[in-house]
Formats: C-alpha cells, structure tokens, sequence
C-alpha cells in the first residue's frame, strides 16, 4: 500500500462511525471539544470503578494519530506541508509519522 493510500484509509478508518463523521446516523456533528468531553465521559462510565493510568498518554495517541493521518491525506502526503499545518518541525513530524506506523521506516 502506498503512503497516500495508507493516510486515506487510515483517516477514513478513524472518522468511520463517528461524532466527527456527519454521516453517522443520528448524529450531529460537534466541536471537538465536545466529542473529546462526551467520549472521555462514556470512558470513565464504562471503567465502573475501575482504576486506570497513564491516560493522558493514551488519549493524546487515540488523537494524534488520526490527526496526523488525515492532514498528510490532505497535505496529498507532503510532509514540508504537513508539518507547516500542524506547526511541528518536518523531523517531529516524520518521527511521530513511523511511531503510529503512517510511514515506513528509513532502515533497511
């Protein structure tokens, strides 16, 4: 699968079924500040007590990865463009890309 194609299904994956997709049935489309509260709430209801840790870290992972995949779909898989729109440094942004697996790595 090529980069291009991999940063589309990837994106269309994630926003399948979703309060950010205005397709799904019944649903409205919200700000992400909402979508991200009402989804950390559901989180929190489904533990029923349970403890958990390191959210934060896994929170920023369920975000970043999708938010990285759909702006190299739209930046049509340029990195100097990408990394302009997310304001991070090209070399932040090629690392954090191979750390969710949305490029292949440079070694052999």
């Amino acid at each position: 699968m090529t980069e291009r194609n991999l940063f589309s299904s990837e994106c269309s994956s994630h926003l399948s079924g979703t309060l950010a997709d205005p397709s799904a049935a019944n649903t409205q489309p919200q700000p992400l500040r909402e979508a991200v509260e009402m989804a950390m709430r559901r989180y929190f209801e489904h533990l029923d007590g349970s403890q958990t840790t390191d959210l934060y870290a896994m929170v920023m992972a369920e975000v970043e990865a999708p938010l990285l995949a759909c702006v190299m779909e739209h930046t049509d898989g340029n990195q100097t463009r990408a990394a302009e729109v997310l304001g991070l440094n090209r070399g932040t942004l090629r690392k954090k890309l191979k750390l969710y697996g949305l490029i292949e790595s440079d070694a052999p």
